[in-house]
């Protein structure tokens, strides 16, 4: 069993709008309410009942407040239900530390709401569009561009730059085949975004740069409006609209390729990154200020163009559909690292694109050299020789296709 989301391009009337805002700002209302109850009265709540605030106690005041505002009550009960259910979510990933402290939502960024999948029906009109019903809106036609599989466990309606949309969860039933296809490395990067230790370069669509170039432009336009004003909020709308663009673009372009290349290959290697720190601001602090801040800012922008870590997440799950894995292995030296001699070199990267390893005299594009270095880095002798802990896959020699990331040495559970 495999989930998967399924999004689709909504076509309501105005009237279907109307309630989809309506929704929208209500379960935005009750999550802010729900969300300042937590956050600034939980000690009176618990020296008057000896309780902590739960999702449960939320939930039974929920049904009181429905009771006293009828513009709460004309809002399907379902989806404030589940904006409760996501504050209570978002304070346990708080406690477990994997998420900050939860934030109030925002009109214009959070309009969005849910039912769950046993409300919702839908039906076919023709090879192009179909129909969804709603809870208290009714039925609701969305641009059919593939056909909807396996169980629907929840509905999302969201707002974008270009419309509603609705996303269906999906449980489908699956089992993955066996995958004997070869691996391959994969070096990411800013100047080719994916080059793999075939020899290929696949690099994200030029008309992104453009883009981003026409919204850095549109951005300082907005600056110089009036906020609150009408040239204020359509300036804010193109902003948002070129945005939101390359955002489609760089997801497409995203799912294309991880999927192409999931289908050629059953393991995949890259380096464990973590994009956040990576990009980083040089900014400093007004007594210790930072240094080449606008250089930095640019590479930061290059590298969060590129997409590494929606790449990552996209081709991991596409890999495990099609019986292959996905590895990770350590980052450091893999551009000064010659695939020939294991020789390692800063002077050998004489450029962004040539290297010449100054032991061996191997020459090679320096991306395709780190691209097969980190391929060679999921075998055991690779890895004992740079002083590395050897992953699963390595020690096994494939036997531990489904195993994702670098394991313990004992073989125990994931790091």
């Amino acid at each position: 069993m495999i989930s998967r989301g399924y999004l689709y391009k909504l076509k309501p009337t105005p009237a279907q709008a109307s309630l989809f805002a309506q929704f929208a700002g209500v379960c935005r209302l009750i999550y802010n309410i729900a969300l300042e109850q937590r956050r600034d009265h939980w000690q009176a709540y618990r020296r008057a009942t000896g309780n902590g605030i739960s999702y449960v106690g939320q939930a039974r005041e929920l049904t009181e407040l429905r009771r006293d505002y009828d513009w709460i009550a004309a809002v399907h009960v379902t989806p404030q239900q589940q904006a409760l259910r996501d504050l209570d979510r978002a304070y346990q990933n708080w406690f477990k530390g994997i998420a900050r402290y939860p934030s109030p939502r925002k009109r214009g960024r959070n309009d969005t709401f849910r039912f769950q999948g046993r409300e919702i029906e839908t039906r076919s009109l023709n090879g192009s569009w179909s129909e969804v019903r709603l809870p208290k809106i009714g039925w609701v036609r969305f641009r059919d561009t593939r056909p909807l599989r396996g169980k629907i466990n929840n509905v999302t309606i969201s707002l974008a730059s270009n419309g509603w949309h609705i996303a269906f969860s999906l449980a489908i039933e699956h089992e993955a085949p066996a995958n004997i296809a070869p691996a391959v490395g994969i070096d990411r990067g800013v100047s080719n975004t994916l080059s793999l230790s075939t020899g290929e370069h696949i690099s994200v669509p030029a008309s992104l740069a453009d883009l981003d170039h026409r919204q850095r432009k549109a951005q300082r336009v907005l600056s110089r409006r009036k906020r609150g004003s009408r040239r204020y909020a359509k300036a804010r709308r193109r902003v948002a609209a070129l945005s939101a663009r390359r955002g489609r673009i760089r997801r497409d372009w995203h799912h294309r390729a991880s999927f192409d290349l999931s289908r050629r290959f059953g393991t995949v290697v890259i380096e464990d990154l973590n994009t956040r720190n990576m990009t980083g601001s040089a900014r400093g602090t007004l007594a210790e200020p930072g240094t080449n801040v606008r250089q930095k800012a640019g590479l930061n922008r290059s590298i969060l163009n590129q997409g590494w870590h929606l790449f990552e997440t996209l081709l991991a799950y596409k890999l495990e559909e099609q019986g292959g894995a996905l590895v990770k292995v350590p980052a450091h030296n893999t551009s000064r690292t010659c695939f020939a001699c294991g020789a390692v070199d800063s002077r050998s990267r004489k450029n962004q694109a040539n290297f010449v390893c100054t032991a061996c005299g191997h020459r090679d594009h320096a991306d395709i050299n780190a691209a097969k270095v980190i391929l060679r880095r999921n075998t055991a002798s690779m890895l004992v020789e740079e002083g590395h802990r050897a992953s699963v896959e390595a020690r096994t020699i494939g036997e531990a296709k489904r195993q994702t990331g670098n394991l313990r040495p004992s073989g125990r559970g994931r790091c």
